[in-house]
């Protein structure tokens, strides 16, 4: 297995439910972590959660890609390297097509997708050198399409298509690529709230655990594609 210790991991939106559980069980085997989001104090308040210690705070908005390199900028001057990108803000507006409104699909593809492409985009220099690992965090909603959803599948089905696109082409530069799709997870996607009633769903650490196992695995083995479901439905 591979030695993650003291690797540089970099997550957006990982102020709240994926990503901070990704980044509370990264800095728990010993990484230097970056999480970033729009909202500074939001951040903070996540960096405080994590321990502060070895844990970058970074306001970015992916939307932008100036955000992005800006952030890459202050992983470099901070921790000098950068191991592992993982692309996790996302957000989700549900509607009939007839009735979706621009602002809400060009939120949705600016942020899950062109953001995605932002974030990789900024980073993929940093990964050549340290011959890192890219993980985008889609959904099944990727691959299964649904009444209401059609913004939200369109940017998500972008995302899968990007991230198998670009492990074909980054793989040349020994950079692993990795998308995992998640079904049902207690987080605050849509405004939601997590309660006592979540206990059946995927849980942020069990995906922090995947995101551990995956950089730990063999570098001669890569799961380029990883659909993950609650065991039961509620």
């Amino acid at each position: 297995m591979q030695n993650i210790e003291g690797k540089v991991a970099y997550i957006t939106g990982g102020t709240k439910g994926i990503g901070l559980g990704i980044a509370k069980s990264l800095v728990e085997n010993g990484l230097k972590v970056a999480i970033s989001g729009r909202n500074i104090d939001d951040v903070e308040k996540a960096r405080h959660y994590l321990g502060n210690q070895n844990v970058l705070a970074i306001q970015s908005d992916v939307r932008h890609f100036e955000d992005e390199q800006n952030a890459i900028e202050q992983i470099i001057s901070a921790f000098g390297r950068l191991d592992i990108v993982i692309a996790n803000a996302g957000l989700g507006k549900f509607a009939p097509v007839d009735e979706l409104s621009l602002e809400d699909w060009n939120a949705m593809i600016d942020t899950n997708l062109t953001g995605v492409f932002h974030t990789i985009k900024a980073s993929v220099e940093a990964l050549k050198v340290s011959k890192g690992y890219y993980i985008s965090i889609a959904s099944l909603a990727g691959t299964n399409f649904f009444a209401n959803g059609a913004g939200y599948n369109a940017s998500k089905f972008g995302v899968v298509g990007f991230t198998q696109a670009a492990m074909l082409d980054l793989r040349n530069y020994d950079i692993k690529c990795t998308t995992i799709m998640p079904g049902s997870v207690t987080s605050n996607f849509n405004d939601h709230v997590p309660n006592s009633e979540d206990g059946w769903k995927i849980q942020p650490e069990d995906l922090g655990q995947m995101v551990v196992d995956l950089l730990k695995m063999n570098p001669n083995v890569l799961p380029s594609k990883i659909e993950v479901r609650p065991t039961k439905t509620k």
